[in-house]
């Protein structure tokens, strides 16, 4: 009796073992400090089963694990670089993205600051440091604290890209962790100005300006017109498989893409 006993358990602990799924997800702040919880959290609702471990440490770091092979899925804000894909290809990885919603990168200031928008080749002034005085943008007079995201953020780079002709930062800019360091030096700072993506732009403190006249918001994302939109994704090796599969498969499900408009994104549907 007491050796069925033990026989039982042991098979009942192999099966609990082998129902049980992490799921592995690591890269972009943007995705990541919002949206994939969001998302993860649904998802476990329904899949008792399954458990998540989330890194929101910036885009690069989300290409990186699938090429090292130590998450199932990256998150990235940006399209991978080609030297990514090489690095891919050399390791036998092939690197496959998945859109998972679309964003508009607003540039934000104080709530205090008189500023209601700039043209973009005054953003491009501003974040490259060739102006330096609010003054000089129909602001108050002060010098411009200007706030970017760090190196390894797929926002940095796609801001640059977008907004800038790729030229470098303003040497005095200062490097935030991710969206949400940004809007709080700003909401402390009324000479403060950032970017960040859609979902953080109804924290208070700060307020989202018009670039050429128009602000980001779903029409003007998916038309295009919004100078910085863009799409951001999902990263995996090849194909996705097993629970990677389904996970992406809830985010493009009804039910997914309705978090998706909740947390502040444009749904892909």
């Amino acid at each position: 009796m007491k050796k069925s006993f033990l026989i039982a358990s042991a098979l009942l602990a192999t099966v609990v073992s082998a129902s049980a799924q992490k799921l592995v997800i690591k890269g972009s702040d943007t995705l990541g400090a919002k949206l994939v919880p969001t998302l993860a959290e649904e998802y476990k609702a329904q899949h008792p089963g399954v458990s998540f471990e989330i890194a929101a440490e910036g885009s690069t770091t989300g290409i990186t694990a699938i090429i090292d092979g130590t998450a199932q899925i990256g998150m990235s804000s940006r399209r991978a670089k080609a030297t990514e894909f090489s690095a891919a290809t050399a390791k036998g990885v092939n690197m496959k993205p998945t859109i998972v919603c679309y964003d508009g990168i607003a540039v934000i200031v104080n709530e205090k600051s008189p500023l209601a928008g700039l043209s973009k080749r005054q953003v491009e002034q501003i974040f490259t440091g060739d102006v330096t005085d609010f003054s000089a943008v129909g602001g108050n007079p002060g010098a411009i604290s200007v706030y970017t995201r760090n190196t390894s953020s797929g926002t940095y780079s796609d801001f640059k890209d977008l907004a800038m002709k790729k030229r470098d930062y303003a040497p005095s800019s200062q490097k935030m962790a991710g969206n949400e360091q940004i809007v709080a030096e700003v909401a402390k700072n009324p000479n403060g100005i950032g970017y960040v993506g859609l979902a953080y732009t109804t924290a208070p403190g700060v307020k989202v300006l018009t670039i050429d006249g128009g602000l980001p918001n779903k029409e003007s994302v998916l038309a295009k017109k919004y100078p910085y939109a863009r799409p951001t994704f999902y990263y995996t090796n090849g194909e996705p498989t097993g629970e990677a599969a389904k996970f992406i498969e809830f985010t493009h499900s009804d039910a997914g893409q309705a978090i998706v408009a909740k947390v502040g994104f444009i749904p892909v549907k």
